[in-house]
């Protein structure tokens, strides 16, 4: 693979210096000891809303209220000794340690390190200024130490796991005050099939600030790895529709083919009407490409393409089934999940309704649900809004983005993932009434048919603000809401 990205520069430009003092100390600064202050009051138990930019003031809410993360830990904890198989790991870490080593070369003498971790923040390689790299080893900022979130609090690394995009940490934006004289950012490289992040690449100058220029290196960075994602994700759609077509002739039911991710990627002309889907859909032929796949709306599917991919990395023969509600009002259909293999990896699923075969799917049993979450974060204006659950309408999902629709306006959540939002939510009246749709239940108004049947919620007469509702969904709808 041929990598090309642009020149890398970390010291900042002679324009990005003018308010920075001698010797570029990020302490000395009037922003530097505004968010200083923040963090003391933060890091002390109260809530502020302003002073910190959204996205930093979000991962100090996870530090503190989800990870409860050390802010006194001056050392990042050693990375777990479990290898947990990801996409092409060799692949793409060889292809990322190219570019930490080129990059790395380029900032010797800039008082920078780079270094290049895995999905879970673990650390697996460290390029740079021999100086600054001792200066980061007293920290383990290093190989064989974790930098995610969870174990290290606010970091490039570790806060580039959690969004999409590059990720600055400057100064006392760091959760952790033994990291105040870092300034840092990163990026994470996601699989395309899942969205899921499977690696990263950081960037951390000592007393500093990097230059502007840094975020969009990282960008063209993450790019050029995950092209090769891209073009390992076509290759296995290409190995699952070849095992599709070589079966479909061989069954009379409703069959289709998925991603690693439960995305369909072809369906026989029986699924494509028990799943009311538009005949020539493009499904019917095959969707190699990612962005052209559909995610069924099936309740439970997700974590069922989850088991059965567990299960199948033991026998090569495995086979599984559970009992899901594919249609509407009528009784769960078993579903039989059989893995299309390359190479003794799982790259998709055969699918096939009204069959039960091989090992059954018990359900697991959730923890109990625990206190109803304080708020709900929402950003506007480079600020964050905090929110009751009973000023929020509906969520909207936009791929792995959410918009909340509130009694303020509409407006991003600082969570990422609709699934995320609806189980914070779940126990507070919202109802999933669509794969794009979470809905306040105490805030439907009105009850609308489409031309064809279809059914709409009226959440706000006054504007006439509806929201669909799933042919499949309505059923249980109609139950929760007594109709």
């Amino acid at each position: 693979m041929t990598v090309s990205v642009p020149p890398l520069a970390i010291a900042p430009s002679e324009s990005g210096r003018r308010g920075i003092p001698a010797g570029g100390a990020l302490e000395a600064s009037s922003s530097a000891r505004e968010v200083a202050r923040a963090w003391e009051s933060f890091a002390a138990g109260e809530d502020i809303e302003t002073g910190v930019r959204p996205e930093i003031l979000a991962s100090w809410y996870r530090c503190r209220d989800r990870y409860e993360v050390d802010r006194t830990l001056d050392v990042a904890p050693g990375a777990r000794g479990d290898d947990v198989q990801r996409l092409d790991n060799g692949v793409i870490f060889t292809t990322l340690g190219g570019l930490g080593a080129l990059a790395g070369r380029e900032v010797d003498h800039d008082g920078a390190v780079v270094t290049v971790a895995d999905g879970d923040g673990r650390v697996l390689g460290a390029w740079g200024d021999p100086s600054a790299q001792r200066r980061a080893e007293l920290h383990n900022l290093a190989p064989w130490s974790s930098w995610s979130e969870q174990c290290t609090g606010t970091n490039g690394m570790g806060t580039s796991l959690e969004v999409s995009g590059p990720v600055t940490v400057t100064g006392p934006e760091h959760w952790c005050e033994a990291f105040h004289r870092w300034s840092c950012a990163g990026i994470s490289i996601r699989d395309v099939v899942t969205g899921s992040p499977v690696a990263s690449i950081n960037i951390s100058r000592w007393n500093a600030a990097l230059s502007e220029l840094v975020p969009a290196w990282l960008t063209k960075a993450a790019a050029c790895v995950e092209q090769e994602i891209y073009r390992r994700a076509i290759y296995e759609a290409d190995k699952v529709i070849s095992e599709f077509n070589r079966k479909c002739d061989q069954v009379a039911e409703p069959f289709l083919a998925m991603d690693r991710g439960g995305n369909v990627i072809a369906a026989n002309d029986e699924a494509v009407t028990l799943l009311g889907l538009t005949p020539g859909s493009g499904i019917s032929a095959g969707a190699t490409e990612p962005a052209k796949r559909w995610t069924p709306d099936i309740p439970g599917l997700p974590e069922v393409v989850r088991w059965a991919k567990e299960r199948a990395q033991g026998p090569a023969r495995w086979s599984g089934y559970a009992c899901l509600p594919v249609s509407p009002g009528e009784d769960a259909t078993p579903v039989t999940l059989r893995p299309v293999l390359d190479s003794d990896h799982v790259v998709g699923m055969l699918c096939l309704f009204g069959v039960r075969d091989g090992e059954p799917y018990e359900e697991r049993v959730e923890a109990a649900v625990g206190p109803l979450p304080r708020r709900i974060v929402g950003i506007r204006n480079e600020r964050l809004v905090l929110l009751a659950p009973s000023e929020i309408r509906y969520a909207e999902a936009d791929r792995n983005i959410v918009w909340l629709n509130t009694e303020r306006g509409r407006m991003q959540a600082a969570t990422r993932g609709l699934d995320n939002i609806e189980r914070s939510l779940m126990s507070c009246g919202f109802s999933r009434v669509h794969r794009r749709f979470l809905v306040n239940l105490r805030r439907v108004a009105e009850l609308e048919r489409g031309i064809k049947g279809e059914l709409f919620l009226i959440m706000d007469p006054r504007s006439h603000d509806s929201v669909p509702v799933s042919r499949r969904q309505a059923p249980e709808l109609r139950r929760m809401l007594g109709i």
